[in-house]
C-alpha cells in the first residue's frame, strides 16, 4: 500500500471510528435505555437482566450505524484534507479524485462484506436472546393468547422429518387450527396431511377432520388419498413451547426466513413484509459503501468551517437515505412494488447520486 493510500486511510479511521461511538450512543440513548426504563418500572427488571438486554441490543443497531459512520468519515476525511489544501497538491501531483478516494471505497466494501456476515452471524442470536430475556425472565412468559402463521419442525438428525404449518394456535384451547403437514423420508417428501384442527390430548397432537395425500411414487405425484376422523400429528412439540418457539423474522438467518417465506406461500399467506426483511440483509450492509460514494465528493466542498458542517451534512444524507428507505420498505411491504426494489431501491438512488458526484469531482 502507498503511502498517500495510508495516509488517507488513517484520516478516514477516526472519524469512522468516532461515528460507530457517537451514532450508536444516540440510538440506545433515545431508544434502548428508554424501553428498558420501561421493563424496570412496569415489570421489575433487575438490573442485570437491564445490562444483558442492553449489551444484546447493540448488534443490531451497530449494523445500522456502519453506513452512517462511513458517511461521516469519508466526508469529514476529504473535508479536512480539502479545507488545508492538501487535495490541491495531491491532485496537482497527477492524481485524479476517484484514485486518491478508492482506498476509502475499497474499505467500505469490506466493511460491507463484514457488516453483511454479522448480520447474518450474530445479529440474529443476538436478537432471540434479547427477546428470550424479556420474555421469560422480565415478562414471566407472558404470551397471547392466540398466535397466527406457526411454523414448526421435528428434526432427526441433519434431516427434517415432519414440518407443520397452522393458521393460528389458540394457547387458551390448546388448539392448532387450519394445519398442513408434510412429513420427509431421507429427505423426499412422502405425504401431506391437511386438517381442520389439532388438540393436545393426553400427551399428544391428535388431528381432526382431515385428508392425507400419498407422494410416495418416484415421481413426487398423489397416489392416493385418505380422509380421517382422527390422526395422530407426527411433531412432538408440548403445549407450552409452541409459542416460544416462534421467531421473529429478525431472530432468523438468512436460510430460516427463505425456509418461512416458502412455507407461508405455499399456505397463500402475504410473505412481501418478509421479502423485505430478507433483502435488507443485503441492502443495509451495501448502504456502507454507498455512504462512501456520496461523501467523498461532499467532503470536497468549499468551506473553511469546523467538523460541525461535516456532522451537519452527514446528519442530513442520513435522513434523506433512511426516508426514502422508509418509504421504499413500507411499498415493498404493501405489495406496491417488488420487495427487492423495495430494499435495494435507497442504494440505487443514493449510490446514482454518488456515481454523479464522483463524475463532477473527477472532471
Amino acid at each position: 500500500m502507498r503511502i498517500l493510500d495510508k495516509y488517507i486511510l488513517k484520516e478516514f479511521i477516526g472519524p469512522f471510528l468516532f461515528g460507530v461511538c457517537a451514532f450508536t450512543s444516540i440510538f440506545v440513548g433515545t431508544g434502548t435505555l428508554f424501553r428498558i426504563d420501561n421493563l424496570i418500572n412496569q415489570y421489575g427488571a433487575s438490573l442485570w437482566a437491564a445490562l444483558r438486554i442492553l449489551i444484546l441490543a447493540l448488534p443490531s443497531i451497530i449494523v445500522i450505524t456502519f453506513p452512517m459512520s462511513v458517511l461521516l468519515g469519508s466526508l469529514m476525511a476529504f473535508g479536512r484534507m480539502s479545507a488545508a489544501s492538501e487535495i490541491i497538491v495531491m491532485r496537482s501531483g497527477g492524481q485524479n479524485f476517484l484514485r486518491l478516494a478508492m482506498p476509502i471505497f475499497i474499505t467500505a466494501f469490506c466493511i460491507s462484506l463484514g457488516t453483511t456476515a454479522f448480520n447474518e452471524f450474530v445479529v440474529p442470536k443476538a436478537n432471540n436472546a434479547y427477546n428470550r430475556i424479556i420474555n421469560e425472565e422480565v415478562k414471566n412468559n407472558a404470551q397471547p393468547t392466540t398466535q397466527d402463521h406457526i411454523i414448526l419442525k421435528d428434526v432427526k438428525g441433519a434431516d427434517i422429518s415432519s414440518l407443520l404449518y397452522a393458521r393460528q394456535y389458540d394457547d387458551s384451547e390448546k388448539r392448532l387450527k387450519e394445519l398442513t403437514v408434510q412429513e420427509f423420508e431421507d429427505d423426499m417428501l412422502m405425504r401431506v396431511e391437511k386438517a381442520e384442527y389439532a388438540e393436545w390430548e393426553d400427551g399428544k397432537w391428535v388431528m381432526h377432520n382431515g385428508i392425507i395425500y400419498d407422494l410416495s411414487g418416484s415421481n413426487q405425484q398423489v397416489t392416493r388419498t385418505m380422509t380421517f376422523d382422527h390422526q395422530i400429528l407426527p411433531i412432538s412439540q408440548r403445549p407450552g413451547r409452541i409459542a416460544q418457539s416462534q421467531k421473529k423474522p429478525d431472530e432468523m438467518t438468512i436460510r430460516e426466513l427463505r425456509e418461512q417465506i416458502k412455507i407461508l406461500d405455499n399456505n397463500a399467506v402475504d410473505t412481501n413484509k418478509m421479502k423485505v426483511e430478507m433483502y435488507n440483509r443485503f441492502a443495509m450492509p451495501l448502504a456502507s459503501l454507498v455512504c462512501a460514494l456520496v461523501g467523498a465528493p461532499l467532503g470536497l466542498q468549499k468551506q473553511r468551517g469546523s467538523s460541525s458542517i461535516g456532522f451537519g451534512i452527514s446528519v442530513v444524507v442520513i435522513f434523506i437515505y433512511y426516508a426514502i428507505m422508509t418509504l421504499s420498505n413500507a411499498m415493498g411491504s404493501g405489495g406496491r412494488i417488488p420487495p427487492y426494489v423495495a430494499a435495494f431501491l435507497p442504494d440505487i438512488i443514493t449510490g446514482f447520486a454518488g456515481v454523479c458526484l464522483i463524475y463532477k469531482k473527477s472532471g
